[in-house]
């Protein structure tokens, strides 16, 4: 599932032919995916000007100038992407429309957003930009990790006395909007903790170091246009190329990249889900 790095790479390479565009035409090609579609999305979506494009942890967000803002969740294997763009940054014309093309909108600008699911695990809603923080989906969301409110007291605040391994701890959306597995193990080694070490027995010098190095890997990813394992591509269809620079994640049995470490990179299933590390300089 695409993480905190990939949905915000997506949104940059829409913004361009969104923001400050009319949708001209809304062509909705099924009822639901995850869930079903709102009521009526093809007519309440045609006709609107986007007038900013934002994410929240995982989440596209599409403010619209009627007042309602457009939820995209790419699920497991959405993606979104633009053809026909009048900026010049994507060159190939408008595809013919695939199969699993779910969700076509064509600005008045010329250009096409595709949302293509084959998996349909992916979601869109339309919510009153007023009434937003209160929608079910970002409610119960912790802070942004780039931004403000992510920050040492917040983090020791949360792993103080949490019986949890660290990296569920910070699995967790309520602790952290938008972390995922990828980065929290990469960021994990780069503080050199174990994902075994239960989150309430993290000193608090380790836990404020975690902090910058979690925004450092995030930031990494984001110049690098994501992670591409299977189905992610950007906004022009491009791969993203931070898989290239990964540390631990997916290189089980692989020498350490830490410099005067000679250990190997080790895998084991916390909650259903794998983790990498170093099972000698993480600690």
């Amino acid at each position: 599932m695409p993480e905190l790095p990939e949905v915000e790479t997506v949104r940059r390479g829409l913004a361009p032919s969104m923001e400050g565009a009319v949708i001209t035409k809304a062509q909705v090609n099924r009822p639901d995916l995850r869930w079903p579609f709102p009521e009526r999305m093809a007519e309440r979506l045609t006709g609107a000007r986007v007038l900013a494009m934002r994410r929240r942890s995982k989440y596209i967000l599409a403010d619209l100038e009627q007042g309602e803002t457009l939820l995209i969740h790419l699920g497991m294997s959405g993606r979104m992407t633009v053809s026909g763009d009048p900026l010049g940054q994507f060159v190939h014309d408008h595809p013919q429309v695939q199969k699993h093309d779910h969700v076509v909108l064509d600005m008045e600008n010329g250009a096409r957003i595709t949302f293509n699911d084959p998996r349909r695990f992916g979601a869109m809603d339309l919510i009153p930009t007023a009434e937003l923080k209160n929608h079910k989906l970002l409610r119960v969301l912790g802070p942004e990790p780039l931004g403000n409110d992510f920050n040492d007291d917040h983090l020791i605040a949360a792993f103080e006395g949490r019986n949890t391994p660290v990296k569920s701890a910070l699995l967790d959306q309520g602790i952290i909007a938008g972390l995922g597995n990828i980065y929290v193990c990469e960021a994990l080694f780069r503080g050199e903790i174990s994902p075994k070490r239960k989150a309430g027995q993290v000193s608090k010098k380790r836990v404020s170091a975690l902090v910058p190095i979690i925004r450092t890997v995030l930031q990494d990813a984001i110049d690098a246009g994501g992670s591409s394992l299977k189905d992610f591509r950007q906004a022009n269809g491009e791969l993203g190329y931070f898989q290239h620079s990964f540390d631990v994640y997916g290189r089980e049995g692989e020498p350490c990249r830490r410099a005067g470490c000679d250990g190997r990179v080790l895998r084991i299933t916390q909650s259903g889900r794998s983790s990498f590390y170093c099972g000698k300089c993480q600690r």
